[in-house]
């Protein structure tokens, strides 16, 4: 894995960037060396974030922890995108072609458990593409959102997915 360390309102210092690389080469059984990973710390007021993306074909997983201590936030972010590889392991390879160049096979062919609960902790902006509501849902996890609003494959119209209670999802289709 290649990792990409900036900082917004903080001085990288050696000890943050060793951090940071040794909290997330824990994540190198799961993806090929080539694998790209966005990580950017910042601090606003007392609040210390750490939000980490990993560029994928035509997705991202990508998770943001905030608390009053770096290095907490740090060990957060890791455990996240740890527990939703481990979960979105099967929809990943049903839902998205040549994962393989960015997962290593080993990952790929372990069961998946599909028990855990992943929290949606932010929304962003982001361009809409056509899909089918089931592969918008997967995205819309993977990013860490609230809602995903994207066209849709089938009516070419633009709908919205969102989560509800516990794993379950809305859809919000346009009315003519």
């Amino acid at each position: 894995m290649r990792i990409k360390i900036t900082g917004r309102n903080i001085e990288l210092t050696e000890g943050l960037k060793a951090a940071v690389e040794d909290k997330l080469n824990k994540l190198e059984k799961y993806f090929t060396p080539d694998t790209e990973v966005n990580v950017t710390l910042s601090v606003e007021k007392e609040r210390q974030k750490v939000e980490v993306t990993i560029p994928m074909k035509g997705s991202y997983i990508r998770s943001e922890q905030v608390s009053s201590d770096m290095y907490v936030s740090i060990d957060l972010v890791e455990e996240v995108i740890e527990r939703q590889l481990k979960k979105y392991r099967t929809k990943l390879v049903t839902k998205q072609q040549n994962v393989a160049a960015v997962f290593k096979q080993d990952f790929l062919d372990e069961k998946s458990e599909d028990d855990e609960e992943i929290k949606i902790i932010r929304t962003k902006k982001f361009d809409m593409k056509p899909m089918y509501p089931e592969d918008a849902c997967v995205e819309m996890e993977l990013l860490g959102h609230d809602f995903y609003v994207f066209i849709n494959a089938e009516t070419e119209d633009v709908n919205v997915v969102y989560k509800r209670k516990g794993n379950t999802y809305g859809l919000i289709e346009p009315e003519y």
